[in-house]
């Protein structure tokens, strides 16, 4: 018994020390600066940079970040659930192919997939040049939120797309036959038997894409052209720039915060879906 346990428990130690390594104690230490402030003599405990986390200055970028993501994890859901929809109706091979087509673009650097995109909405950009060649007036489309919101719904729209897709591919297609078969229309069907099965994925879809995207700094510095902060550019800048790891430690913990309780959320409301549909 003692040698089966030492060997099931074996297999579990990489991962422990990997967590430690790279979670645990680096989390211990955004701690350890968000409450303290460098002193002649050392660090000394205070809440000072919690505070000027509340201050009214800042308020507003937090405002635009949850805005933002907000809005491009409901253009993501809107986007996404259709073609995951689609996608899943079709034969395995041409889904596979198409999913395929979604996930090759995410092996490329993050940082290139969003440089691609300036020279597409720039002034002498392929839209404005577009735009001329056929005759209209030419629109400014960088460096404003429309970009941004561009830039995050390209980057994260497979993060929505692929969970929804897989719970679809594994629905029950004889719940579906049943709800025809008791009268039920396509519009029926899909608001009360399809929908309603397929929260799951959407739940993590919002998760996975909302996460990313309230933090994102890459984003709205290149395509936001810097002449705004988002939570994560002002996170960055504290840490690159300003050297004030305390106060950039402090906005961390505010952040992660957020994305709990976001997450929380989402949890208590998967689980509520799950009991009504177990019902």
């Amino acid at each position: 018994m003692k040698k089966n346990n030492g060997s099931s428990t074996l297999p579990a130690s990489p991962y422990i020390v990997w967590s430690t390594l790279f979670i645990v104690i680096p989390l211990i230490i955004i701690v350890f600066f968000s409450f303290t402030q460098e002193t002649a003599s050392g660090y000394s405990f205070t809440l000072e940079n919690f505070k000027r986390v509340l201050n009214s200055q800042y308020v507003s970028v937090f405002r635009r970040s949850l805005v933002l993501a907000f809005q491009s994890t409901v253009l993501c859901l809107i986007l996404g659930y259709p073609v995951a929809y689609l996608i899943s109706k079709m034969k395995s091979n041409r889904r596979n192919i198409l999913i395929m087509l979604f996930i090759v673009p995410m092996w490329m650097n993050f940082l290139l997939r969003t440089y691609a995109w300036l020279p597409i909405l720039g002034k002498n950009g392929v839209i404005n040049n577009f735009l001329s060649a056929i005759g209209l007036n030419t629109i400014n489309i960088l460096y404003t939120d429309a970009a941004v919101l561009l830039g995050m719904v390209y980057n994260f729209l497979p993060f929505m797309i692929l969970p929804i897709y897989t719970v679809l591919i594994k629905m029950d297609n004889s719940l579906i036959d049943a709800a025809a078969d008791l009268g039920a229309n396509k519009r029926q069907i899909f608001t009360r038997v399809i929908f309603p099965l397929s929260m799951p994925g959407v739940i993590t879809g919002i998760t996975m894409v909302f996460m990313p995207a309230v933090s994102t700094f890459v984003i709205s510095r290149l395509l936001g052209g810097g002449q705004y902060m988002l939570l994560g550019n002002l996170i960055e800048t504290q840490f690159t720039t300003m050297g004030d790891w305390n106060f950039g430690s402090a906005l961390a913990i505010f952040m992660m915060i957020i994305i709990l309780i976001s997450m929380a959320i989402m949890n208590k409301f998967e689980g509520t879906e799950s009991m009504e549909g177990g019902k």
